[in-house]
């Protein structure tokens, strides 16, 4: 894994946090090279602390407050903590070393709030390496905007499509400059997800399964390069396998690209680390993508209504697990 990140300025990121995780294993995986940072989502924290015991000592001391205060608590500590591993690898390089959270996904239709929040998360954790997660909605591009014109580094998330990615580079690049280029950002391409969705549609239009979310990511990837800035990369996310037929490490095998990123989870790094699969001959030209899509057309399958159910579902599952998690943690 050194190698690719030294080559090819590519990094290998766990999509994982749990407290006991990360005084053990994490700190393993890094020592060992293997991962040079880490994502946590909603859902994460969610079996995290609903599975884990290692939170039910916290949980019962904060329980005068509220449950969004209790839950702010606990990730803001394990954040922090992970932050606090990571940073000498931050410290070797700024494109390194990154923990990311996501704002409250309620608030994703509110530019206002979740600027405020993207704000308040980031000085209550106080590590420069942690990156704020905000959806690319409508709302969530001025913030994203915003915030790296503030310093602070951002974390573009629930991007399915070109179109996304885009508006999403957009509106770093706009905040980056603004801010005099201090900011580190990512933007999220989900990938497995779209696999799932549409492999029936696709074989029954006589098209390879499991073939879509890897092309239409490196599209993204295409798109945001466009933009030239060295502070703005493409990690690749929803990289678990969702095909009992694939091999676990396959959306690490075929995604390992210059200057990006790619977060996955803990199976599939170490399915990965076994073999260690890579070759520049995986990577697609960006025509072809582009005759992929054509393709698409031609054959009827509406992409773009795929894209927003895409996104509906994703910020509705986030919603859910936070609410679900809410209600647990507040006895």
């Amino acid at each position: 894994m050194n190698n690719l990140r030294e080559e090819i300025n590519f990094s290998l990121w766990c999509d994982f946090i749990e407290r006991d995780f990360l005084e053990n294993e994490f700190q393993v995986l890094i020592e060992n090279k293997i991962i040079q940072g880490a994502t946590s989502n909603p859902d994460i924290f969610k079996n995290a602390i609903v599975t884990s015991g290692a939170y039910e000592q916290q949980i019962s001391i904060l329980q005068a407050n509220s449950a969004k205060k209790i839950y702010e608590e606990i990730c803001c500590s394990d954040i922090r903590r992970a932050a606090q591993i990571l940073k000498p690898l931050h410290n070797k390089s700024t494109l390194d070393g990154f923990i990311s959270l996501e704002v409250d996904p309620r608030l994703h239709n509110n530019i206002f709030k979740t600027l405020e929040e993207g704000k308040r998360l980031f000085n209550t954790i106080h590590h420069d390496n942690v990156m704020i997660k905000i959806p690319a909605t409508p709302s969530g591009y001025p913030a994203m905007k915003y915030l790296t014109a503030l310093g602070i580094p951002v974390n573009a998330t629930l991007v399915f499509s070109p179109e996304q990615a885009i508006r999403c580079a957009e509106a770093l690049n706009a905040g980056i400059i603004e801010g005099g280029k201090k900011a580190q950002s990512v933007i999220s391409i989900f990938v497995s997800r779209l696999d799932k969705l549409l492999n029936d549609t696709l074989l029954s239009a006589n098209l390879e399964k499991s073939k879509i979310g890897i092309i239409n990511a490196t599209k993204c990837y295409y798109e945001i390069n466009k933009f030239n800035n060295s502070n703005i990369r493409t990690l690749f996310a929803s990289t678990g396998v969702k095909d009992d037929d694939l091999p676990k490490s396959y959306y690490i095998d075929n995604l390992i690209f210059p200057n990006s990123v790619n977060t996955a989870p803990i199976q599939a790094i170490k399915d990965w680390n076994k073999n260690k699969i890579y070759s520049s001959s995986n990577m697609i030209e960006e025509e072809q993508c582009d005759a992929y899509f054509n393709t698409l057309n031609k054959k009827k399958i509406n992409i773009s209504s795929h894209y927003n159910k895409l996104l509906e579902d994703g910020l509705h599952a986030f919603k859910t697990s936070f609410d679900q998690l809410l209600n647990k943690i507040k006895l």
